[in-house]
């Protein structure tokens, strides 16, 4: 089988920002790649993302793939639109009409751009708290829980026109290391694995969901040495041949370092596709030149035979049949879903509190301390965070009588706040994904003896690293700080 199209078709690239330049545009005429990833810095306003978003399509045809990672939650590229929650939220909520719900959501966003293709859900089981890079990304340690939600949440983004993408297959959940950073290994025996990491994938196999997204993680129980995005084993051999699984396999980034280090100038590109994989997200981070090296790679891997020409056929006969069944045509998001969804995203934020521990009574009349750092770390799939000043602003509309220290690694600040107001209850905000920051556990040893209240908004691992109540609220976005306000001053 052939196709007139080049090997570059398989690639999926990235742009450096918001406009496409002429040189930009021919550039892409020129490779005739497969289609291309918006992160956060492509989106400005929505007549002129939309606008990028055409002319992308006019440079490499209307069947070009635009893709996005608008999970929920922290993982968001588009912030203009009503926003779902993270999956561990939707875990906590435990409906499968909300997961449905909160993927159409997700899609609504999109497809009124052109957008056809979210790099989302996630269905890494998440066993491992030490994970550094998934936590409240998973829909939770419950393999069946994950399988449950995470496929409701993909069946409601494919519905509303933008195919879904299950990642990160086999699983990134049991992990202590970031594969942004580095190559992690995940030794567990098979059966182990199909209980847990492999069944949410099965399940997302069984619903013929449009997409898989490879892990550059080792599986020794699969292949003891390569990472499954380029492993024939763990995309050929289980999921194609024992699964029977014929939707699009797309890997994760291969500017990552646990495929850059060792394969490097886009030579992952043709051993991904000789395992299985049928796009490689190509990353350049605004160099173009990675995607050059990336087509120029896999020109050589055909001609040296490494890469066979019917394998490049079928894998690009899966990209067109995922653009003729997602074809991106723009659809209105009208004020009234905008409205409804908004309402769905308020409900889904107050309904994913979680207490620890007895709250103390605040007063929304008198004194309330805020302790938080002023930035918080991002990285990773990060792109934003939330600073202590917006955190500040949405809770003084509740307690008017706020004041607030915001740290940086001096605890002083807050030391002198907490000797100015001794009677006073206090709210110790962790903001960030990451650690918990050494200037608020200090902090946090000084409150022991007086009626405080820790405020996760980010990673809910922190409530249990702080011996302090607390509520977690799974999410910074608008919606989770307007339900904690609420609940803070109801209280």
């Amino acid at each position: 089988m052939t196709l007139d199209r080049p090997a570059a078709h398989t690639l999926i690239v990235d742009l450096p920002g918001p406009d496409l330049t002429p040189e930009q545009g021919r550039f892409l005429t020129r490779y005739r790649f497969g289609g291309v990833c918006l992160f956060a810095r492509n989106f400005s306003s929505p007549e002129r993302t939309a606008r990028l978003i055409r002319e992308i399509r006019d440079a490499l045809g209307h069947d070009a793939l635009i893709a996005t990672d608008q999970e929920g939650g922290a993982v968001l590229r588009r912030l203009d639109v009503p926003m779902p929650p993270t999956p561990q939220a939707l875990g906590v909520i435990g409906s499968e009409e909300a997961a449905y719900e909160a993927g159409a959501v997700a899609a609504r966003g999109l497809i009124e751009l052109g957008i056809n293709w979210n790099f989302a859900p996630s269905l890494d089981v998440n066993v491992n708290p030490l994970n550094p890079v998934i936590g409240e990304r998973s829909f939770g340690t419950d393999p069946q829980q994950v399988a449950r939600l995470g496929v409701a949440w993909a069946r409601g983004s494919e519905a509303a026109g933008v195919m879904s993408a299950a990642k990160h297959f086999p699983g990134h959940g049991d992990t202590a290391l970031d594969s942004h950073l580095a190559l992690p290994t995940v030794d567990k025996p098979r059966d182990e694995l199909e209980r847990t990491e492999w069944l949410p994938f099965k399940a997302a196999v069984a619903a013929k969901l449009g997409s898989l997204m490879t892990a550059h993680i080792v599986y020794p129980a699969l292949d003891p040495h390569l990472p499954a995005t380029l492993s024939r084993a763990a995309l050929t051999e289980l999921l194609r041949r024992e699964w029977h699984y014929d939707g699009v396999v797309v890997t994760d980034a291969t500017d990552m370092r646990a495929i850059a280090d060792a394969y490097p100038h886009g030579e992952a590109a043709p051993l991904a596709l000789a395992a299985g994989a049928d796009a490689v997200l190509s990353c350049g981070h605004g160099d173009l030149t990675t995607h050059a090296e990336h087509a120029d790679a896999l020109g050589r891997a055909l001609q040296s035979g490494q890469l066979a020409s019917g394998r490049l056929a079928e894998a690009q006969r899966r990209l067109v049949s995922a653009a003729q069944r997602f074809p991106g045509t723009p659809r209105p998001y009208t004020a009234g879903q905008r409205t409804a969804d908004d309402l769905r995203a308020a409900t889904w934020a107050r309904q994913s509190l979680e207490w620890v521990g007895t709250p103390p009574r605040l007063d929304p009349q008198g004194p309330v301390l805020l302790l938080a750092t002023l930035t918080a770390e991002v990285g990773g799939p990060y792109g934003d965070f939330l600073g202590g000043e917006a955190l500040a602003a949405q809770l003084r509309r509740v307690f008017p009588q706020l004041w607030v220290a915001l740290q940086d690694d001096d605890p002083q600040p807050g030391l002198d706040l907490l000797a100015r107001f001794p009677e006073a209850p206090v709210l110790l905000a962790t903001t960030g994904r990451w650690a918990v920051p050494q200037v608020l556990r200090r902090l946090a040893e000084d409150l022991r003896q007086r009626p405080a209240l820790h405020l996760a908004l980010w990673n809910p691992e922190h409530a249990a690293a702080l011996a302090l109540p607390a509520v977690i609220t799974h999410g910074f976005r608008p919606a989770n700080l307007q339900a904690l306000a609420e609940a803070l001053g109801a209280g």
